[in-house]
């Protein structure tokens, strides 16, 4: 039928797949919207400053002025070849990883198992066993330096049963090392020891029975069934370790403060970042200081894909156990 003159013709209706696209963009825009703080304080406080550091690293810049420095290359990476002190700040970082991560390790693991067990009061000592990391590391150093103390300290006061008269000197050159050790390893076990714990309680129960029943021993059982389930927590806990101990500052400079030889590199706590601090706070190298942080960025970037790639041959999965993987 015709249209009659003066009337208006009906309005074309919207086509389904723009309805369809207009949706998806404000679904999107939401998307961006609620996701917005996340991704400026990724380009923000993360991408900008790792960009920044690395562009530092190729510079003499020293943190006062901008117009005076000058593009220097990688002449900052080839100094630390030269610098005796950095070397040797690397060499005592390494020492510590290969002392404290394994011992820390083996440390939590075992007070995991034993508090894993029915024994009375166990959640007091899981509580008690934890607590040291949460004081603040202040307030560590303090206790260390107190009980620590050459002279009327309680560690010497102890031996002086045995040996009248012990005036130790723990924070100094002979046992500075052992003192630093020993305080990382008594602040960062409660951490380790309820990832493991947690571990230990989600493995089912029958399994141990089946392994019991099959005539497997305790030590057996806990070698062929439990060590293995456990494997992916003690990669994790490895691979955070690592990264801790590189980055390892307040306690030796805390610690070391107290002999008047803050910083100093004959020190036996004169670690890699006690150098990057001195190297940038000290000396006003901030090129140089870039250079070393990039330096270990990479050579932890390295021990981290060694580890990666051999996980493969002691790491166990829970589909590897149960027959799934390859």
């Amino acid at each position: 039928m015709a249209v009659r003159d003066g009337a208006q013709a009906p309005a074309t209706a919207e086509h389904p797949s723009r309805r369809r696209l207009s949706r998806s963009r404000r679904r999107l825009l939401w998307f961006l919207f609620f996701q917005s703080p996340w991704l400026l304080g990724l380009v923000f406080l993360t991408i900008i400053p790792i960009a920044g550091g690395f562009l530092i690293s190729l510079t003499n810049y020293d943190g006062i002025s901008i117009p005076t420095s000058r593009f220097v290359g990688l002449e900052n990476y080839a100094r630390m070849l030269t610098d005796r002190q950095g070397v040797e700040a690397f060499k005592r970082t390494l020492i510590f990883m290969l002392i404290n991560v394994p011992l820390g390790l083996v440390v939590s693991f075992s007070l995991a198992l034993l508090l894993n067990r029915v024994v009375k009061g166990r959640g007091f000592y899981r509580t008690i066993y934890y607590l040291p990391t949460l004081i603040p590391i202040v307030a560590v150093v303090w206790m260390f330096k107190l009980f620590l103390a050459s002279k009327n300290g309680p560690l010497n006061n102890a031996i002086s049963l045995l040996r009248p008269g012990t005036e130790i000197i723990w924070i100094g050159q002979s046992h500075g090392f052992a003192t630093v050790t020993s305080m990382a390893l008594w602040m960062t076990f409660g951490t380790g020891m309820v990832i493991f714990l947690a571990g230990l309680q989600s493995i089912p129960p029958e399994l141990d029975e089946a392994a019991v029943v099959d005539g497997a021993s305790r030590f057996q059982v806990m070698w062929n069934v439990t060590l293995p389930l456990m494997t992916p927590l003690i990669f994790f806990q490895l691979i955070l370790s690592l990264i801790y101990t590189f980055q390892e500052l307040l306690r030796p400079m805390l610690l070391w403060s107290t002999r008047g030889m803050e910083g100093t590199p004959s020190s036996p706590v004169y670690l890699v970042m006690v150098h990057v601090y001195r190297q940038i706070f000290t000396f006003g190298r901030y090129g140089y200081g870039a250079a070393i942080l990039w330096f270990s960025f990479i050579v932890l970037m390295v021990l981290a894909l060694l580890l990666f790639w051999s996980s493969r041959y002691w790491v166990y999965y829970s589909q590897d156990v149960d027959g799934g993987g390859e």
